[in-house]
């Protein structure tokens, strides 16, 4: 049997994961879900993981829902298609909580659900080639599972209209409604703009990382109040007392590396 999904991790502790259906351009059903939601919790629960790239095998990214699963979705029950929904949900969810940094690297034809593990990630680097569209519309159905992800990423502007028309779009579109941060000529190109990213996320804290993705869903479209501003002087005052914190001003005042830089030749 085929594993529906790949995963390595590296020695400077960059994992991998590789969706791996690309017979069928790497669509979702219940067995890749299942196993991305697990493959995301145990690697953002693994203290040697310090980042997380995301990419699909063979020609295509993600072209969204299996054929066959939504076939058998529309013959079950109100209550089976809502456990089914939220099955989906608590995937994207842990995929966009996950504490360790995640890059995802769009290879190809990235479609639906696609785009929701896209939006999901922290960063996204798209090969020129890759083609996007939120096509739900065409079938009857609405992106409701991926849209709060994808409205986060594009803003609601963008999504009335992608939402609306189903329309395909290309890298070059993907980066200006922000879906995407970088472009590459080639899969190998974006891997090499991958480790910059990489090296750079191995220079900070990781515990500091994970803290500051938090920050972000804390703070992100709340009103500056008293209460907010309270909430995140605790947080800073927390963090210059936390090992780490420490361990960072040390660093930097003697003039070396931070204990977390395993390779002490590389810049932080």
């Amino acid at each position: 049997m085929v594993d529906t999904l790949l995963t390595s991790i590296e020695d400077n502790g960059v994992a991998t994961v590789t969706l791996n259906r690309a017979d069928v351009h790497n669509a979702f059903n219940d067995d890749l879900i299942w196993e991305l939601n697990n493959a995301f919790k145990t690697l953002g629960e693994n203290p040697d993981v310090r980042a997380i790239i995301l990419t699909g095998g063979g020609k295509s990214f993600s072209a969204g829902a299996d054929l066959n699963w939504m076939k058998a979705a529309a013959s079950y029950t109100e209550e089976q298609n809502q456990r089914d929904a939220m099955n989906l949900s608590g995937m994207l969810a842990t995929l966009n909580n996950c504490p360790k940094p995640t890059i995802a690297i769009v290879n190809g034809a990235t479609f639906g659900g696609g785009v929701g593990l896209v939006s999901c990630c922290d960063m996204a680097i798209a090969v020129e080639s890759a083609k996007f569209s939120l096509s739900e519309v065409r079938l009857g159905l609405t992106p409701a599972t991926i849209s709060p992800y994808v409205v986060a990423a594009i803003g609601e502007r963008h999504a009335r209209r992608y939402f609306l028309t189903a329309e395909r779009f290309d890298a070059a579109k993907a980066q200006e409604i922000g879906l995407v941060h970088e472009l590459a000529p080639s899969l190998q190109e974006a891997f090499s703009l991958a480790n910059v990213l990489v090296k750079n996320i191995l220079g900070g804290a990781p515990t500091a990382q994970a803290e500051a993705k938090d920050l972000i869903n804390f703070v992100k479209g709340k009103e500056i109040t008293e209460e907010l501003r309270t909430n995140t002087a605790e947080r800073i005052a927390a963090r210059r007392a936390s090992e780490e914190g420490k361990e960072g001003l040390s660093a930097f005042l003697e003039k070396r590396k931070p204990s977390w830089i395993k390779d002490k030749g590389e810049d932080a």
